[in-house]
């Protein structure tokens, strides 16, 4: 998604608002289509079960709970910010949610609202000091993600937690968790990843976005609420890797350990980040998210399935990342030399 505004002029809302939208699917995101599909025809190929529905339906399970952290993320980085803590986010409302099923037998809808209510407070800690201690984001996030993965390990009580219901078996990966042989996560992600789509493209707030990641103080200037946005992004991106929390305990047996949560921020960053969302603010695309998120996973899947040391996996995924943020470098210094030429 191409940037709204420039570094040097605002325009008005109303002038915003009747800007003509950029393309529905940018060239990036046509490449990444490209590259997905190629990947699959090669798996396909040296690795025949891959194409089979026992093989893409668990892919699509893997890749929702990164896909809808993602959406999150996505708002985060279209603001030059970002959100190293999501993890931990992701283990405290884990570790939250399956002591009180295990101890109170709460049923699925309660679950899912308090998993929810943990990753918002966390993720509202995170926005309130973004937005208003006014210290850069990748400080305050790590800082935060120590604190939040010591307050989860204090809950763990350095041990698993056991006994743990099927409540969340509607998100996991047997005949419960699909409908029309469609997982259920996988759908919810996409419900979302759509809705945060049309809000993004099509409503003046959305915009709004993009323009703090242009330039924050002329979108202050601009009249443009710059930190209740910034806030409402972090709190999303805790809200979602709550929801996330609960997909990925559907995955897992009954049994839930301390490293639920543990690298999950590469592979949500990884995503958005391939994706097209510049790091450096003002242009993402939720589309790109969710398709970053599926080449994510699906190099993962196919470094396992092709019997590859799973450090491959990483060592894809990072190089993939290098190359994103590199070439989006080099074409925000070409933008501004163009603009000043």
């Amino acid at each position: 998604m191409s940037r709204w505004l420039t570094t040097t002029t605002i325009p008005s809302t109303q002038a915003v608002k009747h800007r003509v939208l950029p393309r529905l699917i940018t060239g990036q995101e046509i490449v990444l289509i490209g590259i997905i599909a190629v990947l699959w025809i090669l798996l396909g190929i040296y690795t025949p079960s891959f194409l089979t529905p026992g093989s893409i339906l668990p892919l699509f399970v893997a890749v929702a709970p990164i896909a809808l952290i993602g959406v999150g993320m996505t708002f985060v980085i279209i603001t030059a910010g970002i959100d190293v803590s999501v993890g931990a986010i992701l283990t405290v409302a884990a570790v939250i949610t399956t002591k009180t099923m295990v101890e109170t037998g709460i049923p699925l809808l309660p679950a899912v609202g308090l998993a929810m209510l943990v990753g918002l407070a966390l993720g509202l800690i995170n926005g309130f000091l973004v937005a208003y201690g006014r210290i850069q984001a990748i400080i305050i996030t790590f800082g935060t993600a120590n604190l939040f993965t010591f307050l989860a390990l204090r809950i763990f009580g350095s041990s698993t937690v056991n006994g743990i219901p099927s409540t969340f078996e509607v998100f996991g990966r047997g005949e419960a968790g699909r409908t029309l042989g469609i997982p259920h996560s996988f759908a919810i992600t996409l419900l979302i990843a759509a809705a945060a789509w049309w809000f993004l493209r099509h409503t003046v707030i959305g915009r709004h976005f993009f323009a703090i990641g242009g330039d924050e103080n002329a979108a202050r200037l601009a009249g443009i609420k710059v930190r209740p946005l910034v806030l409402s992004a972090y709190a999303l991106t805790g809200l979602l890797a709550g929801l996330a929390a609960c997909f990925i305990v559907a995955q897992g047996t009954s049994t839930l350990d301390q490293s639920v949560g543990a690298g999950r921020e590469l592979s949500v960053i990884a995503a958005v980040v391939i994706g097209g969302t510049s790091t450096l603010g003002g242009r993402g695309s939720i589309l790109g998210t969710i398709l970053g998120a599926l080449l994510v996973q699906t190099v993962l899947s196919g470094v396992t399935q092709l019997g590859w040391p799973s450090q491959l996996g990483d060592l894809f995924v990072g190089a993939a990342i290098i190359l994103a943020v590199g070439t989006d470098i080099i074409r925000e210094r070409a933008r501004k030399k163009k603009t000043h030429s």
